[in-house]
């Protein structure tokens, strides 16, 4: 196996980074406008568990669940 990725594992990586940092900005941006850690489905708190694994998550498990059964 070779330790070099190539072009498009590396334009993946950047892609899936980039689309994180957008996602950690918006979660400041909630926490600033005071809707951090709220879902945005069902209008609850989503849990601290949660947040500490998934920190700029907007839904909380049980919508998170919905929403890929649907």
């Amino acid at each position: 196996g070779s330790d070099v990725l190539s072009k498009e594992e590396t334009a993946q990586l950047a892609s899936r980074q980039e689309k994180y940092i957008v996602s950690l900005r918006n979660a400041l941006v909630r926490i600033e406008n005071k809707s951090y850690g709220i879902c945005r489905v069902t209008g609850k708190l989503i849990p601290k568990e949660r947040l500490r694994s998934v920190p700029h998550a907007t839904l909380g498990i049980d919508a998170k669940l919905n929403q890929h059964n649907n």
